[in-house]
């Protein structure tokens, strides 16, 4: 049976501009016309430094295999955006792939934050669900797991409760959203669009 490394998580990776993991970036991209295997290459130049363990962050450019470019600064910025790489004091390091799942279990920025801890509500149903489970498959969860996590918080938070949802039960309404998770769309959009609504709620 083969065995994933712990140490490096599994994940795709996007423009760090775009977001585009093909060499189709959108139009209006830095890094436009940049072809695949240069951002992949700027992504793995960096991961194989920091598997190597925490670096300070000057000292990166210095170590890295060949030229280091606004490619790199923006893939090392993607990396820590994403909470995949953390910087204390300067020192630059990698999460482990457990470490990673549990940081990001709870979505700590805005606007995900307000949707976690809030709950859904009513007008905003739609976006919030979607938005969580984009959420999970952008960070690497199972869909098994994913599911899990966003029956659980349509509990805990209440959204359930409130009511507005045309179905019968969380696991319902979660199973028919799995082609979001399949699709691997984005979570920022509908994101937003949901904290909105919930902010006018609490005010």
């Amino acid at each position: 049976m083969h065995r994933h490394s712990t140490v490096v998580p599994q994940f795709e990776y996007p423009c760090p501009d775009c977001r585009s993991t093909s060499s189709l970036h959108a139009s209006e991209c830095q890094f436009e016309g940049t072809p695949w295997s240069v951002v992949e290459k700027a992504y793995t130049d960096i991961i194989v430094e920091l598997t190597a363990g925490p670096i300070d962050r000057e000292l990166l450019p210095t170590v890295v295999d060949g030229e280091w470019s606004a490619l790199h600064n923006s893939a090392l910025e993607r990396l820590m955006r994403d909470e995949r790489v953390t910087e204390r004091n300067g020192i630059v390091r990698l999460r482990t792939a457990e470490e990673f799942r549990e940081e990001v279990s709870e979505p700590t920025r805005e606007p995900m934050r307000t949707i976690f801890q809030q709950g859904s509500v009513p007008g905003c149903h739609d976006n919030a669900v979607f938005a969580m489970i984009a959420w999970y498959e952008m960070v690497g969860f199972s869909w098994r797991e994913t599911r899990e996590n966003v029956i659980a918080w349509l509990e805990r938070s209440g959204a359930w409760a409130r009511g507005g949802f045309d179905e019968t039960t969380p696991a319902e309404l979660v199973d028919d959203k799995q082609h979001v998770y399949d699709a691997g769309y984005g979570w920022k959009e509908k994101a937003q669009a949901a904290k909105r609504i919930i902010d006018s709620h609490h005010h």
